[in-house]
């Protein structure tokens, strides 16, 4: 199928955000980004060399063409110029609804006609967005993991009028950057991956919670387990506890269930500020989190 997208939109230069708009220019798209905050896709990127430069792996590309990608973005100081000609347009915006739907009423009224809506939201369905748009059948959900540490793939979702045609389109351009496409056909809350991985947290955070195990044994357990470098507690830390927190969230109003209310311990952490790797302290302290130490799997 004939690639239709050229050029690329992020809005939302965060953690996410910076990585789909480096993945992109690294796979020859021409990318603007925008964000309220002007400075966060400079420290994004920091945050994310460091972390490369300490985990010791690569991301999608080599570190050496992750950097030149990063210098290719083009960060725009106004929306409208960011979202000039774009062929997709991709919100990486904190996760909450009522921010997004903002959010994409702007994006519906700046960005061209041809242009395709997409959220990286983490666990909302585009349904619940799509409404303030005049252009639902181009709305979908896009939600990258992590490229920048090698995890390149995406789960795609459309809503209640997005059309086949957009969803090819959407794949398409998700290989076009190395992507694997994580294809949901009928809406989820969560998606496809991460509702897998949101019911690895919510138990783990409900065993740390009630006293049960030392979240670093839950760790250690899962890098034997895995082979991973780091377990559920250091991979939430990487995300950052408020956005874990906002998430389990949405689930939780969805459900009402209070098994799926997130720890009021994780709430406290946050109130704290302890939000992990971007603050310096989560469960792990940072730059040197314990579970870096090549004695943390030691007997």
């Amino acid at each position: 199928m004939e690639n239709k997208i050229h050029r690329v939109a992020v809005v939302g230069t965060g953690v996410l955000g910076s990585q789909i708009a480096t993945l992109a220019a690294c796979f020859g798209y021409e990318v603007s980004a925008y964000d309220s905050d002007e400075g966060s896709f400079e420290r994004a990127l920091d945050d994310l060399g460091s972390l490369i430069e300490r985990r010791g792996e690569r991301p999608v590309v080599s570190v050496e063409e992750w950097d030149k990608g990063a210098r290719k973005v083009v960060v725009c100081k106004e929306l409208e110029e960011a979202l000039q000609d774009a062929d997709i347009v991709i919100e990486a915006v904190p996760e909450d609804v009522e921010l997004k739907r903002g959010v994409f009423q702007r994006l519906d009224a700046l960005a061209p006609a041809k242009a395709i809506l997409a959220t990286n939201s983490s666990s909302i369905p585009i349904s619940r967005i799509e409404g303030v748009t005049t252009r639902p059948e181009k709305c979908l959900n896009l939600h990258f993991y992590f490229p920048a540490l090698g995890t390149n793939m995406v789960d795609i979702m459309g809503g209640t009028k997005t059309t086949d045609e957009t969803i090819k389109v959407g794949k398409a351009w998700i290989r076009s950057v190395g992507g694997v496409p994580l294809t949901v056909n009928k809406e989820i809350l969560g998606f496809c991956f991460n509702r897998v991985w949101r019911a690895i947290k919510r138990e783990t955070l409900y065993m740390w919670a009630e006293g049960f195990v030392d979240f670093r044994d839950i760790d250690r357990a899962w890098m034997i387990f895995s082979g991973m470098s780091q377990g559920p507690f250091g991979l939430m830390d990487n995300v950052g506890l408020d956005v874990i927190y906002h998430i389990e969230m949405v689930y939780y109003n969805e459900s009402k269930d209070p098994k799926d209310h997130p720890p009021e311990a994780l709430k406290a952490m946050v109130v704290r500020k302890e939000l992990g790797r971007k603050t310096g302290k989560g469960f792990y302290t940072y730059p040197d989190p314990e579970y870096s130490n090549p004695g943390f799997l030691e007997a």
